[in-house]
């Protein structure tokens, strides 16, 4: 039994009701369980954050970039036991497990960046009317839980917890039920560093412990990432309180290739958007609209591509891709095949779940896919690519924008003004041109349509948790 809850500057055992098993995808088992925060320990959690607000938002600006430094260099520090963890309990082959480290440490890097800054945010307003000065403050939003999925932990994570502490924010971090076990790095890092007892809490649990979190009063405002149907219940939360959100959904996302392509670039930047993470990714590009003047020559070369990758537990072999993080996801990725042969679609890779132990299942290829089917409309969240044709840039467009989705896309073309065109008609919140899936942390994370509200990353993942504050002054 592991002791996963960090409240006020402790690490304490869970009194919940949920026993967590934490599983190893590649084998089907679990290796460690915990018990789940109780309701009342989220009350504590809450209580510590709330505590510790007032001295950790007057700490200078200076002093939170000293200990968001000191997250990076630690996480560092930590290098191969938390690329082990990813691979263990994600399924991530080493490639991806060691890029969401870096990832994660750029992210802290950043933010401690963004935080020194601050102090020039504060500025003088220039008024037309006389008689009057006015002055801007950016304020900390005040005490935030933060609820992130199992797919990328520790990345995720840091998105929402470096800008949140930067800004002056104290948080309630509660990491998936499925993935429990990586985020305990930052309170173990916590302590290492001497961060004040009460600016990072961290709970774990099931549905239970969220509820009770995204419900809990005493929060300022909640930022989650995980499915568009426990989004739409954090929301109703939130509008319950009037209390801000930012939520980071599903998607189901295009990538458009053009006949002047390269047929081997496009497909490894195809492949790379489908399998990464085993497709388990809000941002995979699930939809492939290929046009008519290369799909002869590209889809037979996807479909090898597709059937050569080498998939298997990563703990063990050289692969490309592992196995579904969980067996619900397992299971659901298998209804989404048995839904295809009844809908009678035309398979070219893939379409089963692999026989052998663990939660493993084959890249998959559909051709020629109705819009109306579910597998073209749904998001699967899986290694499930479907293909339809085009013949004009016009009818690309609409057919990607046909999506209650708008996260992200992918356009691929040799003629750079239409690539550029394309990506400026495109209802997404970030387009690669040319490129796989790229994440910087400049950059904002976040779309359009159902896909999510708010920005993360970049100077916009900052100001997610700042408020304006504007003072008047009248000089007579």
């Amino acid at each position: 039994m592991t002791t996963s809850h960090y409240i006020a500057g402790h690490w304490v055992e869970g009194q919940g009701s949920d026993c967590i098993s934490v599983n190893d995808p590649a084998l089907g088992q679990p290796f460690a369980e915990l018990m789940a925060a109780s309701v009342s320990q989220v009350d504590q959690a809450v209580a510590a954050a709330r505590s510790a607000l007032p001295a950790w938002k007057s700490t200078c600006a200076s002093e939170r970039a000293a200990f968001l430094r000191g997250f990076a260099e630690q996480l560092g520090q930590r290098r191969e036991a938390l690329v082990t963890v990813q691979m263990r309990n994600n399924g991530k082959p080493r490639h991806e497990a060691e890029i969401d480290l870096d990832d994660a440490i750029a992210t802290f890097g950043y933010y401690a960046e963004l935080a020194e800054q601050l102090p020039s945010k504060n500025r003088t307003v220039p008024l037309a009317a006389p008689g009057f000065t006015a002055r801007t403050r950016l304020e900390p939003v005040g005490v935030v839980g933060l609820i992130v999925p199992w797919n990328f932990p520790l990345v995720t994570s840091a998105w929402k917890l470096a800008p949140a502490l930067a800004a002056g924010c104290t948080v309630v971090l509660k990491p998936s039920e499925v993935t429990p076990l990586i985020e305990q790095a930052y309170g173990q890092i916590a302590d290492a560093l001497g961060l004040p007892a009460g600016v990072l809490n961290i709970v774990n649990g099931k549905a239970e412990t969220g509820a009770a979190l995204s419900n809990h009063n005493g929060l300022d405002k909640l930022s989650f990432t995980g499915s568009n149907s426990v989004g739409s219940q954090v929301m109703r939360s939130a509008s319950a309180q009037c209390r801000p959100v930012t939520l980071e959904l599903g998607g189901k996302s295009a990538i458009v290739v053009f006949d002047d392509c390269d047929v081997d670039q496009a497909v490894e930047w195809i492949v790379a958007g489908i399998s990464w993470n085993a497709g388990q990714m809000c941002s995979a590009t699930s939809r492939l609209l290929v046009q008519d003047g290369i799909a002869d020559a590209l889809l037979p070369r996807l479909q090898a591509a597709l059937e050569n990758l080498r998939v298997g537990n990563p703990l063990t072999e050289e692969v490309d891709m592992g196995p579904l993080t969980s067996q619900a996801q397992w299971l659901k990725v298998a209804s989404y095949f048995a839904t295809a042969r009844e809908e009678g679609l035309q398979c070219l890779a893939g379409g089963h779940a692999l026989d052998r132990e663990g939660w493993f299942v084959s890249p998959t290829l559909y051709t020629d896919v109705p819009k109306d089917s579910r597998l073209w409309t749904e998001e699967i969240f899986g290694p499930v690519l479907c293909a339809r044709r085009f013949a004009t840039e016009e009818q690309a467009i609409a057919e990607a924008n046909d999506s209650r989705f708008g996260l992200v896309a992918t356009v691929c073309s040799a003629d750079l003004e239409r690539a550029e065109r394309v990506a400026d008609a495109l209802e997404v919140g970030h387009v690669w041109i040319n490129s796989v899936q790229a994440v910087f942390v400049e950059t904002s994370w976040g779309g359009t349509k159902g896909s999510g509200i708010g920005r993360e990353l970049g100077p916009w993942g900052l100001s997610a948790y700042q408020s304006i504050k504007h003072v008047t002054r009248c000089l007579g």
